[in-house]
């Protein structure tokens, strides 16, 4: 599976926005190990932030050492979770996307220790938890969401696994990464057939 995953990686282009908006990279960890495949995710502390309470994937905005947008991610990894990129195999990117603020997120798609004792940083991470990805595989979405950005019009599913409510920027990224790493074939650009 993990070659496989590699090659998918190494094949795929992701689309680029080309738009001058501040920058920030992000992590989307994928379990490797003997066992069935997981989502790495987080919830944000709950601190009056604009992405207060919400499930996002460790990462941020970009810092001026930061070399480029990989470094970006590893390090507000090791610093949101404590997995340093001693932990963290990249594969591959995923397309830029746009956040409700203006950031121009670039994710990463990493794999990651099968059981590894993350640490949440107090100020940043409420909780950290894994999905198998055969639970997102079946789509078991809570709603779909409609959102719009410049002329684009996407259906972007909302997630409820367990208390944890994953949806917006995070479900757009998670669903590419779905259909690229793993044919899940979910169309954000249609509604869902009822």
């Amino acid at each position: 599976m993990l070659d496989d995953l590699r090659a998918r990686f190494h094949r795929y282009q992701p689309r680029q926005l080309g738009l001058d908006y501040p920058q920030a990279g992000v992590l989307v960890p994928i379990t490797c190990g003997g066992g069935e495949p997981e989502i790495v995710l987080t919830r944000r502390a709950a601190r009056g932030g604009p992405h207060s309470g919400q499930v996002a994937f460790p990462g941020g905005m970009r810092s001026p050492e930061d070399s480029d947008l990989v470094a970006t991610a590893l390090r507000e990894t090791r610093e949101e979770v404590g997995l340093g990129s001693e932990g963290v195999e990249i594969i591959g990117g995923l397309s830029e996307v746009v956040s409700l603020h203006g950031i121009l997120v670039t994710p990463y798609v990493g794999l990651v220790p099968e059981r590894f004792p993350y640490v949440p940083e107090p100020g940043e991470v409420e909780s950290i938890f894994q999905v198998p990805v055969s639970w997102f595989l079946e789509d078991r979405r809570a709603r779909t969401d409609e959102i719009s950005f410049h002329d684009w019009r996407l259906h972007v599913p909302c997630y409820r696994w367990q208390e944890y409510d994953i949806w917006g920027l995070s479900a757009i990224i998670l669903v590419e990464c779905l259909n690229a790493a793993f044919d899940a074939g979910i169309d954000i650009t249609r509604p869902p057939r009822g």
